[in-house]
């Protein structure tokens, strides 16, 4: 864990449009920035910068937040790892929590495999195009396959000499830990001696999220060599093959670009595709999807596209892990490369702009292309045909969010229809399926009760601005706009104006549990001399409330320049509008509360048996109706019909 007093000195030290502007270029225009969304395809920018409310907000797609908000998002970092990128930039030093002697010595084996890693590929590197061997061998194969050499360098490819120890030599002789070197699959033991492992091999590293080398992809180039087609870098504390995609580092920004990726086999598949301008595109490495790779996907898109060779093994392995997709809530389609061809060789073949079309042209939907490769292999048995309807109703049975109601009762329509069954009957038994695993969890839950590590009891997204359209939570979110813009200037000689609402909210709740720790979290800081404001929560630990400051925060327009000069025609002072807004946002808030309180005291009357209770319930009433003219006589109208 990064230090409270490091997090402080980073946030200290944050210039949001420089640090926006490494990624995006930026226009002033007014008091902020404007740019072109690096998060979505627009034309017309309307992502804007603040620099005053050191926040970012895309009026076209959504996406707000603070400094380390837009690294975490735009680099796919985690947030200690966009704490340590703005660090580095701004030369400074991290400062972390002490942690156990076992996680410490963990840490320790990390880092000392990334810095093998990264001298290992400088090596394999400098072998490919610095040796006789490299250069003839291994450079030479590469170019035959095609491969230039900016690509060959953009992805840091090398090459392993056949001599038994030209590595491992060199890690001696620098001192590497040959414990550490073993464990990190480059250096084998045979014979209580030591030799390289990718001996005669042309090197794929494989990068993280964040750019560093966790592992290696090393392929044999001798086409009667008997050894395997490729050795993996074995699991360790930084590579683990079940949640890696090879390429992903490369992709990220394409894949936001264009809202989708694809995902093909092998390593040199996505080297090819990126070296036709095809960037958004990621590896499995030949494996069944896991649920940890479909999950590091859904991080840049919901669109996920599979590109396989169209023989039967390459069907059966795009088939492998729908269900986990489909869970996941991704939206997949499947391309066949034709003519025993693969990515590859296919876009070798025909070129770039041809192979976009041929994709956007072939995409199959891969529930009705899992159910036709199905009934075919039945044919006309029965008894295969029974197994592949329980099949598709057990898929279709996957879908699990609200918001996938429409696509599922889809699915069941087409699918009942290419089965030629009856479209209730298959409903019926989708339903029943999708009950038994629902009691299937509940058990298991009640048997474990434990939450998962990384739960979390509050998922709700407050960047939703649908729920804008709720006037209840329009008005309490107006109100905390308030609080955090104008809360810490006066109201009169005694109090600010955050003491002032705090008064003025003793009888009224924020219902919205989110936006009621937002203003429970501004208390805390108000009490303590903290001196909350939209700055100080934009790098609060919770989430929530870090995400609702950027909300609540900052609008799509902004008064031109030219109206200072048009005040200062008309012989105003100033255009200060605090107190106004205060009360305005104040006063709509109670009026809803109250309008609320009208309609509960209603039902109640309506219920009430007794005389005593329904005289109660009058006066109640006539209490609020009273407090309900005195405030729309300050705002001088009638809001409720």
């Amino acid at each position: 864990m990064i230090t409270q007093q490091t997090i402080q000195q980073i946030t200290n030290r944050i210039d949001i449009v420089e640090i926006v502007g490494e990624f995006v270029k930026l226009k002033k225009r007014g008091a902020n920035y404007l740019g072109n969304c690096p998060f979505h395809n627009e034309k017309s920018p309307s992502f804007t910068v603040s620099p005053s409310k050191e926040i970012y907000k895309c009026f076209g797609c959504g996406k707000s937040g603070n400094a380390v908000g837009f690294v975490m998002e735009h680099e796919k970092y985690s947030y200690v790892e966009a704490l340590k990128w703005i660090a580095t930039r701004y030369n400074i030093e991290i400062e972390e929590t002490v942690t156990s002697p076992e996680v410490k010595q963990q840490q320790q084996v990390a880092e000392s495999l990334l810095i093998l890693n990264s001298f290992a590929q400088k090596h394999f590197s400098k072998n490919l195009t610095e040796t006789e061997e490299g250069t003839s061998v291994a450079l030479s194969y590469l170019k035959h396959r095609g491969f230039r050499e900016e690509v060959i360098e953009k992805f840091q490819l090398g090459y392993n000499l056949e001599a038994k120890d030209d590595l491992t030599a060199s890690l001696i002789k620098n001192q590497f830990s040959i414990e550490i070197a073993q464990k990190g699959g480059l250096v084998t033991e045979r014979n209580d001696t030591f030799y390289d492992n990718y001996r005669g091999r042309i090197i794929f590293p494989i990068h993280n999220q964040s750019g560093k080398i966790i592992g290696f992809g090393a392929r044999v180039i001798k086409s009667n060599d008997k050894a395997p087609k490729y050795i993996n870098t074995p699991e360790n504390e930084v590579y683990v093959k079940s949640k890696i995609l090879y390429g992903t580092y490369f992709a990220r920004q394409a894949i936001n670009k264009f809202d989708e990726c694809l995902l093909v086999e092998g390593y040199t598949d996505v080297v090819s595709l990126h070296q036709a301008g095809i960037e958004n595109v990621v590896a499995s490495g030949g494996t069944s999807l896991t649920i940890d790779q479909l999950r590091l996907i859904r991080k840049h898109t919901n669109n996920l596209t599979i590109i396989y060779d169209g023989d039967d093994a390459g069907v059966k392995a795009a088939l492998r892990g729908l269900d986990m997709a489909l869970e996941e809530g991704l939206n997949v389609k499947l391309v066949l490369i034709p003519d025993n061809e693969d990515p590859d060789s296919y876009v070798k073949k025909i070129g770039a702009t041809p192979f976009r079309a041929f994709v956007d042209a072939n995409k199959k939907d891969f529930i009705i292309f899992q159910l036709e490769v199905m009934l075919k292999d039945a044919g006309n048995d029965t008894a295969k045909k029974s197994a592949v309807v329980n099949q598709v109703a057990e898929t279709l049975s996957k879908f699990h969010r609200a918001e996938d109601f429409t696509k599922q009762q889809d699915y069941i329509r087409q699918c009942s229809g290419i089965l030629k069954i009856d479209e209730s009957g298959l409903t019926t038994l989708v339903n029943k399926l999708k009950r038994e695993r629902i009691t299937k969890e509940e058990n298991r839950q009640i048997n474990n009760p434990d939450p998962q590590p990384g739960a979390s009891e509050n998922t709700v997204d407050t960047d939703d601005t649908s729920s804008l359209l709720i006037n209840d939570e329009y008005q309490e979110k107006n109100l905390l706009r308030a609080l955090l813009e104008y809360g810490l200037l006066t109201w009169d000689e005694e109090r600010t104006m955050a003491d002032y609402i705090f008064e003025e909210l003793e009888q009224y709740s924020i219902e919205d549990p989110n936006l009621d720790n937002l203003l429970q979290t501004y208390k805390d800081y108000y009490y303590k001399g903290q001196q909350p404001s939209t700055k100080t929560l934009l790098y609060d630990e919770n989430e929530s409330v870090r995400k609702l400051a950027v909300l609540l925060s900052i609008q799509q327009y902004e008064l031109s320049p030219r109206w200072d000069s048009k005040i200062e025609g008309m012989n105003i002072n100033n255009r200060d509008i605090s107190r106004q807004d205060v009360t305005m946002s104040l006063n709509y808030f109670k009026l809803r509360k109250i309008k609320k309180m009208f309609d509960e005291n209603q039902r109640d009357l309506e219920k009430a048996i007794s005389f005593e209770e329904q005289m109660d319930l009058i006066k109640i009433h006539k209490v609020l109706k009273d407090e309900e003219q005195k405030i729309t006589r300050q705002l001088g109208t009638v809001i409720f019909k």
